[in-house]
């Protein structure tokens, strides 16, 4: 009996490791030149496809999801988060969805804790300062900023990624507090010397640093408002490595501009890859350009999963990264 390799066509270019497996397990179109799809060709792509992989600048909605052919059995995500996609459409549709958890956890905590860092040392403003040439020597009230040890931390979703973030503060001497839809378990709690807070808005008006780890969802939209932002102290700062539509853009640069908050730390924004022109003039703001996984290690790892997520689903199996309804 032969076997026919299902048709499975890439939105963006991968590591090359995981290519080249790609091509031998399945008839692959690859995306050479790492641009994004345009949309002519992402409907060109699900009209075509059996399996499409795209990643999470790939908006999937109902119009691309409407012109699938009805080869598109499968969407392979490559990330995370899955709010780029249709899911309901996929869905009703009979599209199997999966993404790729777990393998960036521990990335995107080292880059929330190198924001959480990064903030309040001020760390950008003292390099830019010496790669100017503006930099006159050593002084008792130069670059002043504030210590983290001791400081509480207040997390947003306690996830995998929100849990490894705490395990790290509790090694900077950061108190660890958090909020979630559910309290972790005792252990858990109890090994990170964490507090619940069953109210958000009582845990944003007591922390020093709050950190987004939760997922957007259309419950999590704008969940860091004005109103919420006007409750934190004006020596307090804000760190998000999860996505951008979770903040209320507008209502931060006030917030900041105005002295409301101290700082932030913004590795995802609203309007991606589009940057609020006004958080760039600002200069207690550290701004990323959504890289908290971007490790060599870590995108093989997802390629790895996308990869087990396909074969295992070719092979008349359940893939183990399907995405349910009751995760949204």
């Amino acid at each position: 009996m032969t076997y026919r390799k299902p048709k499975v066509i890439v939105t963006r270019k991968l590591p090359d490791i995981i290519e080249t497996r790609m091509m031998e397990l399945f008839d692959c179109e690859l995306n050479l030149v790492d641009e994004a799809f345009t949309r002519d060709q992402m409907l060109d792509a699900v009209s075509r496809a059996e399996i499409l992989v795209p990643t999470v600048t790939d908006k999937i909605d109902k119009d691309i999801l409407d012109a699938a052919g009805d080869s598109l059995k499968m969407i392979a995500s490559f990330g995370t988060g899955v709010d780029h996609i249709d899911f309901a459409i996929a869905r009703k549709r009979g599209i199997v969805v999966t993404n790729t958890p777990d393998v960036l956890t521990e990335d995107t905590a080292d880059m929330t804790m190198a924001l959480i860092l990064s903030v309040p040392r001020r760390l950008v403003e003292g390099e830019q300062l010496v790669r100017e040439g503006k930099w006159t020597g050593w002084s008792p009230t130069g670059m002043l900023g504030h210590r983290i040890h001791g400081k509480r931390l207040g997390i947003i979703g306690m996830g995998r990624i929100g849990t490894a973030v705490a395990c790290r503060a509790k090694g900077f001497g950061l108190s660890v507090h958090y909020h979630n839809r559910n309290r972790v378990a005792e252990d858990v709690e109890h090994a990170l010397e964490a507090t619940f807070w069953s109210s958000l808005d009582q845990m944003i008006a007591h922390m020093d640093i709050l950190s987004i780890n939760c997922p957007h969802t259309p419950a999590t939209y704008h969940l860091l408002n004005s109103r919420r932002l006007d409750l934190m102290k004006s020596h307090a700062y804000v760190v998000n490595t999860s996505r951008g539509e979770v903040i209320d853009e507008g209502a931060l640069v006030k917030a900041l501009s105005q002295g409301q908050i101290a700082g932030a730390g913004l590795d995802v924004y609203e309007n991606e890859p589009a940057v609020n022109p006004k958080l760039i003039k600002l200069s207690n703001v550290v701004l990323l350009p959504h890289m908290g996984s971007a490790t060599i290690e870590g995108r093989i790892n997802m390629g790895e999963r996308v990869i087990i997520n396909i074969k295992t689903y070719v092979d008349g199996h359940n893939p183990p990264d399907r995405v349910i309804d009751t995760m949204f």
